[in-house]
């Protein structure tokens, strides 16, 4: 769905083209966030997190008179304990735009990190967002240019700063003319290669939801009744992409069904994609996206809560067998920004309840640093 630390994201429908950043503040630790196997360590030593989404910060941030609600949210998530957040690092076009148009920057909107480009009307379909050379050249370019940029406050390039823990080449990648997830492999080996040409000092994700696709086609039955064109095995078995990624939003993938068969959903999901991430992939897994709408039919902020506890606890299970560093939940957001509301906010001064499942996960979780 549409980074403490920080994530990007890539809409399809408005071919956004994105580069991601997932980032942690290490104000006492300068050291980059590694992987060792299928573990995340920082400074030699394991690294587990607990995280949130906050996709809507470089937006934000780019408004003087908003601000402020960056701030907020980066208070609360300390107040819980939070240390990993996922943002957006594009816009293309229209309001607060980092790219205005192509190779074009806006610096004030700089202030978070950011990508995109809408090639629209370069393409004659959005799949061609893979293929078309033009394209291509596009999101090269401003791979570059977010990479080797300069932070106007710290003075330090984004390439060299621990406090960005990795970056994601993009946000759910899909593609309708191929369903196999083979036409992805190809581009994320291209781009994958690029970013490390540049930055060798972060980790780098593909930046999918975890659909399987036609490498190993029993694993398809697992998927929520469809494919988007992807494959969560041949995609992350590029030698340059350090750690896979999944969601789960059983309310959406599965509307319609009981609590009861989304749970169950849930459940399979999540421990299939950490087997396969560990024994096929051998490579760490963040459990990027998750959450329940308050748009569901029949919702109620209990259910909410309770799906969210299941899902802290597959983590924390998880995460002390070793194989997935941590997760972060969709959506934190600050007061007075009902614009964003997806049905999945969490505004942790008005929901109590869940704000305080927030930092029981993130002390667990910290905890394992020091088993």
């Amino acid at each position: 769905m549409a980074s403490f630390s920080t994530i990007l994201s890539f809409s399809v429908l408005f071919l956004l083209v994105s580069l991601a950043c997932e980032a942690r503040v290490l104000l006492q630790s300068p050291g980059f966030v590694q992987t060792r196997n299928t573990e995340f360590i920082i400074n030699g030593s394991p690294f587990f997190f607990n995280g949130l989404n906050s996709y809507w910060m470089l937006n934000v941030a780019a408004d003087p008179s908003q601000r402020s609600k960056v701030s907020d949210v980066f208070s609360q998530a300390a107040a819980s304990r939070l240390s990993v957040c996922r943002t957006w690092a594009f816009n293309d076009g229209g309001s607060q735009a980092l790219q205005i148009s192509p190779g074009v920057y806006d610096e004030h909107v700089f202030q978070y990190v950011s990508w995109a480009k809408n090639a629209g009307a370069f393409v004659n379909s959005d799949d061609d967002f893979y293929t078309n050379e033009v394209v291509k050249g596009y999101y090269k370019n401003h791979v570059k240019r977010v990479l080797t940029r300069i932070n106007t406050i710290t003075r330090v390039a984004y390439k060299d700063d621990p406090t960005i823990m990795a970056w994601e080449l993009i946000n759910e990648p899909h593609c309708q003319v191929d369903y196999s997830g083979k036409s992805l492999n190809g581009w994320i080996q291209e781009m994958a290669s690029l970013v490390k040409s540049i930055d060798s000092n972060h980790l780098l994700t593909v930046g999918m939801e975890g659909f399987y696709g036609d490498s190993m086609p029993e694993k398809k039955a697992i998927n929520p009744g469809y494919q988007v064109g992807t494959d969560l095995i041949s995609n992350h078995l590029t030698k340059e992409i350090d750690f896979t990624t999944i969601y789960v939003y059983p309310d959406i993938w599965l509307s319609g069904k009981d609590d009861s068969t989304q749970m169950a959903f849930m459940q399979r999901w999540m421990t299939s994609h950490l087997t396969d991430s560990e024994t096929i992939i051998k490579k760490p897994m963040i459990f990027s996206e998750f959450g329940k709408s308050s748009k569901d039919p029949g919702y109620s902020l209990s259910e909410r809560d309770s799906f969210l506890n299941a899902v802290y606890t597959n983590i924390y299970s998880f995460a002390r067998s070793g194989g997935i560093g941590g997760g972060l939940v969709w959506q934190t957001m600050a007061e007075g920004m009902q614009s964003y509301d997806d049905g999945y906010e969490i505004v942790q001064s008005q929901n109590p309840t869940t704000t305080s499942i927030l930092p029981q996960q993130s002390n667990k979780m910290i905890a394992l640093d020091h088993a």
